[in-house]
């Protein structure tokens, strides 16, 4: 019989124990700042990288002019190496992402990889003289230009409105 008592006062102890360490955790949540907001995404600034993938891309590269300061570069690249890959991001004015895309890699492989699995639909659309394809499907959606030497992908989570203010500031040089 003394040892069921101590089992007890041991559980008694524990469930105690256990109720002031979530009292502790509750006070400390409440009194310790924390910020819900979401992190400031940094500008890059892509000049140096443009000027540089036109100067060796194989192909006109595209680059947009005259957007407003709500939209925010947020990544850049260019390999040379393969398929001469030119890759520019932008943080959109409502939080969405819109990204520009060209290689000269075969463009269903390209296309796929860029609009991570959109499949091209019926529609097309005349942007600044170019006749532009709707792909739906993917992870992002896309705006495709079939090119002579490259594809040009406008794709991310954007609305195709978004899509389309995008394509229609691409400058080709």
């Amino acid at each position: 019989m003394a040892g069921s008592n101590g089992r007890q006062k041991t559980v008694r102890d524990m469930i105690l124990s256990l109720g002031l360490i979530g009292i502790a955790a509750a006070i400390i949540y409440v009194f310790i700042p924390h910020d819900d907001s979401d992190p400031d995404i940094p500008r890059v600034d892509y000049r140096v990288e443009l000027l540089t993938a036109r100067r060796a891309a194989a192909y006109p590269v595209a680059a947009p002019e005259g957007l407003s300061k709500d939209w925010k570069a947020t990544s850049v690249r260019f390999r040379g190496d393969d398929f001469d890959a030119w890759h520019l991001g932008f943080h959109a004015p409502d939080d969405q992402y819109v990204q520009i895309e060209q290689s000269t890699q075969k463009p269903s492989t390209f296309v796929d990889e860029a609009s991570q699995g959109a499949k091209a639909t019926k529609t097309t659309q005349e942007i600044a003289g170019r006749t532009w394809t709707h792909y739906t499907g993917g992870r992002y959606d896309a705006l495709v230009l079939p090119g002579k030497s490259s594809t040009t992908v406008v794709a991310g989570t954007g609305s195709f409105r978004q899509l389309t203010e995008m394509a229609q500031a691409l400058k080709m040089s």
